[in-house]
């Protein structure tokens, strides 16, 4: 049975007698932050020279200093960066800096997993991810309440990693919703599978599909765009709230028949082969190795693909519609820079 842990099994002092060092400040990073800072924890920001970010981190009343001087200060460092860029980071700075007792923590086991990170013996590894943007884990901890979060060990140098994670998580508004105890191969394996099949490249592809079928049947794009890609807010958002039943009680008769008599039609004996497949490709590390290997050669696929998306007809007709909504703030990838 899995392991589930609130506020009464974590001992609050672990973290608070630690200097902690956060590396990146974006999603994750901003929240992890500035909770630890409200905890009470001695925390500092690392951040390049020049990042756009760092401003709005000394805005926020934090402390920040480059890498290296902030993992050479801290005895636990929470790397918060992209998974590509985690081995570069530790070869470069963090290494050299880690010493005996010192304690590395991960937000999600990719790098640590498939062993583009190799810590010394002698340190603490772990892992503490919300489950939830880092918008989310700020307002939650703000309003007194929290996000649950995963807790993994990877390495037990000093007898007392565990505690120190459920410390850290309390710390940052975990233990409020509860923390469950995985562990790094479990973490990785299905964040990645639940990415590329449903959440982003399922449903993607998906939408995408829908989208050019109906326009090559001759209906309006515009139709097309709120029926197949508009709309999808208000299932997610039932099945958010409650689940499959939720959402199909929430629906109407007409369309929770449709779902459970054609839905089988398009997941197919076919398509659970292929998400087979690609579960196989990640257990084996095939894929990290293919996405390192992209990201060491430029990303030429993934700036096709961009490139690509940002020429279709569905992003076009999707920014005129968007415009008729002053409800909502239309967002762009040129928006975040």
């Amino acid at each position: 049975m899995t392991n589930i842990y609130y506020d009464a099994d974590a001992d609050p002092t672990l973290v608070a007698r630690r200097k902690v060092a956060v590396i990146g400040f974006g999603s994750q990073g901003h929240a992890h932050a500035m909770n630890l800072k409200d905890s009470g924890v001695d925390v500092v920001v690392g951040l390049r020279e020049g990042s756009r970010r760092a401003r709005m981190a000394a805005d926020a009343g934090l402390k920040v200093v480059d890498p290296a001087t902030a993992a050479e200060w801290a005895d636990l460092v929470m790397v918060l960066v992209p998974d590509q860029v985690q081995p570069e980071l530790y070869d470069s700075v963090l290494r050299e800096r880690l010493e005996p007792g010192d304690a590395l923590f991960v937000a999600h086991g990719f790098s640590i997993h498939f062993g583009y990170v190799v810590p010394p013996d002698d340190v603490d590894v772990v892992m503490v991810a919300p489950k939830g943007p880092g918008h989310l884990v700020r307002r939650q901890y703000v309003e007194g309440s929290g996000v649950p979060s995963l807790l993994a060990v990877h390495q037990d140098a000093t007898g007392e990693a565990k505690a120190l994670g459920l410390s850290y998580a309390y710390a940052i508004g975990g233990t409020r919703a509860g923390v469950i105890e995985t562990t790094f191969e479990d973490e990785t394996e299905t964040d990645l599978f639940g990415e590329q099949v449903i959440l982003c490249g399922g449903v993607d592809a998906m939408i995408q599909a829908a989208y050019e079928t109906l326009v090559e049947a001759g209906y309006p794009a515009e139709m097309a765009y709120f029926e197949v890609l508009h709309e999808l807010k208000l299932i997610v958002d039932l099945l958010y709230e409650g689940g499959i039943s939720w959402m199909r009680h929430s629906v109407s008769d007409t369309a929770e028949y449709g779902d459970v008599t054609r839905g089988p039609r398009l997941v197919t004996d076919e398509t659970r082969a292929e998400m087979r497949r690609i579960l196989a490709e990640i257990q084996s590390g095939e894929f990290a190795r293919e996405w390192m290997e992209e990201y060491r050669s430029g990303a030429p696929t993934l700036a096709a693909a961009r490139a690509e998306i940002a020429g279709h007809d569905i992003e076009a007709v999707g920014r005129r519609l968007r415009a008729m909504m002053p409800f909502l703030v239309d967002k762009t990838p040129e928006d975040d820079v």
